[in-house]
């Protein structure tokens, strides 16, 4: 519910108040225990970026006094409404899902909020439902610091040709991601600098399948391309390796996103161009003090707010860096996000 006024917190109620989110009561509330429990439904774990955040943001919650149940889904829907119907059982004071699917995920809100726990969507946006809290980084931006990269790259006089690698056609993320590359790339095809020969949907963000498209397209147009727009770092990988197969690699430009250590080596190694690094710490962080103010039923600053195609979600909306061999050191190395030693091989 939206107003304008300020409201006291009250037994399962949920209030917005000009960036003020005032936390959901009722069962599975702190007052049965005295660590406050928070259930952490992810999507997967395969990826090593998610690795990263389920043990920050453990470690987090578990320094300020609370527990976690960790519950991942490998990239089932199904299995991942189990996992969430499961925390409800165990009676979790607040829910954080990273959702494989987030218009399947309301489901699993709606459930929260009948048994009065208060849900954080963690980076990816669940939509179609009354969610709490979303947190995340600015995914537009992601984009569009993508495709300026590659815009800064056209030749002079000439025009660049270009594979474009989407994401997991169920993660909202994604479609933010290609809106902002959109954003830049847009003007520039009307205007002919930059043509986009082939583009593909990589289905769960799976680095195989991101390969499938880079081969696809090489059978298609050959080897006359300058750059593959890949919107992760995991399918800039498996981009990187059809290049290699083809003896491209190095050649092509190649983006990516999440600072994983692999793409870090990549960059360092000169096969992919770039990556969005987004500050895993931060939002890890971050999620774990959000998650323990709505389980303790605190108040909650919220200073944006995200439509999700029912309410506009008060969000939390986190800065990136754009990462190339230049600035590696300065980045991802001095935040100690990675060692020197790793990177630079």
């Amino acid at each position: 519910m939206n107003v304008r006024v300020l409201l006291v917190l009250v037994s399962c109620a949920l209030s917005v108040v000009t960036g003020l989110v005032v936390a959901r009561g009722g069962v599975g509330t702190t007052t049965a225990r005295q660590r406050p429990l928070i259930g952490l439904s992810m999507d997967t774990l395969k990826e090593e970026r998610w690795q990263v955040d389920r043990d920050l943001f453990t470690a987090k919650v578990q320094a300020a006094g609370a527990d976690v149940l960790v519950q991942s889904a490998n990239s089932n829907d199904a299995v991942q409404l189990q996992n969430i119907e499961s925390l409800i059982t165990q009676k979790v004071d607040a829910l954080v899902i990273i959702p494989h699917d987030g218009a399947a995920m309301a489901k699993a809100v709606n459930l929260a909020h009948q048994a009065g726990i208060p849900v954080l969507s963690y980076d990816r946006l669940i939509t179609g439902c009354d969610l709490d809290l979303y947190l995340t980084f600015d995914n537009v931006k992601v984009g569009e610091l993508q495709a300026k990269f590659l815009a800064d790259r056209i030749p002079q006089g000439g025009k660049l040709r270009l594979i474009r690698i989407y994401g997991a056609k169920t993660d909202n993320n994604a479609k933010l991601f290609k809106q902002g590359q959109d954003n830049i790339l847009n003007p520039l095809i009307a205007a002919g600098k930059v043509e986009v020969l082939f583009e593909d949907w990589a289905e769960d963000w799976k680095p195989e399948n991101a390969k499938k498209i880079t081969n696809a397209a090489i059978t298609k147009i050959g080897p006359n391309f300058d750059a593959i727009l890949a919107s992760n770092d995991g399918t800039a990988g498996g981009a990187i390796q059809a290049l290699t197969e083809e003896g491209l690699a190095g050649k092509i430009i190649v983006t990516g996103q999440d600072a994983d250590l692999a793409a870090c080596q990549r960059i360092a190694q000169g096969t992919q161009a770039m990556t969005v690094y987004k500050p895993i710490q931060t939002i890890a962080n971050q999620a774990a003090e959000l998650a323990l103010k709505l389980a303790r039923r605190q108040p909650v600053i919220a200073r944006d707010a995200i439509a999700n195609g029912k309410i506009d979600v008060p969000s939390v909306l986190l800065g990136i860096v754009s990462v190339t061999k230049d600035n590696l050191r300065d980045t991802v190395v001095k935040d100690g996000f990675r060692k020197e030693s790793d990177v630079f091989q």
